[in-house]
Parts: structure tokens; C-alpha cells; sequence
């Protein structure tokens, strides 16, 4: 019988991403050894800008315990600026 495996993804929105980058990354860095994948999304204005968007979109994969997505994920909503959304996936039974 397979072990059930919950699969932990993280949606991170920044509101002002350049605000917010310091203390997004500190946490991210607290955590990190429970994050797999990161992938970072904003827009791009016309014209190639190099500030772009304010508003930005993190997607994370978590591996571990559990509790460390529920903690980032709380540590980060108390920023301000900053809305976390999670998605979990079970495997196995």
C-alpha cells in the first residue's frame, strides 16, 4: 500500500513587489530548504522597462513536513502587501 503524500503548492501575490522583495526573500531564505521549485511571474511593460509590473506572482513547491508550507505561508501573509493561497494534492491512500 502506498504511503499517503500531500503535495504542497504556494501561491505567493505581491502587490508592490519592489516593497515587499526584502522581507519576501528573507522568509523564502528562512524556509528554503523546503522549497523545491520557485518560479517568479510579472508583467513586463511595453517598451522592455526594467522595474516592470508592481504586482508579482510566486509559485512554490514545497518538500517536507507539511507544517513548514502552513508556517512560511502564515509568516508571509503578515506582510503587508502579501496574500498567500495553497494548493495540496494528495497521492497515495
Amino acid at each position: 500500500m502506498a504511503k499517503k503524500v500531500n503535495h504542497v503548492i504556494l501561491c505567493v501575490h505581491l502587490t508592490d513587489r519592489i516593497k515587499e522583495a526584502v522581507k519576501v526573500q528573507k522568509a523564502f531564505t528562512r524556509y528554503g530548504g523546503f522549497i523545491k521549485t520557485r518560479l517568479g511571474l510579472h508583467e513586463t511593460p511595453p517598451g522592455g522597462s526594467e522595474v516592470g509590473s508592481k504586482n508579482g506572482l510566486i509559485v512554490l513547491e514545497m518538500v517536507g513536513p507539511e507544517t513548514k508550507a502552513t508556517d512560511l505561508a502564515a509568516l508571509l501573509n503578515k506582510i503587508s502587501g502579501v496574500e498567500v493561497q495553497s494548493l495540496t494534492f494528495t497521492h497515495g491512500k
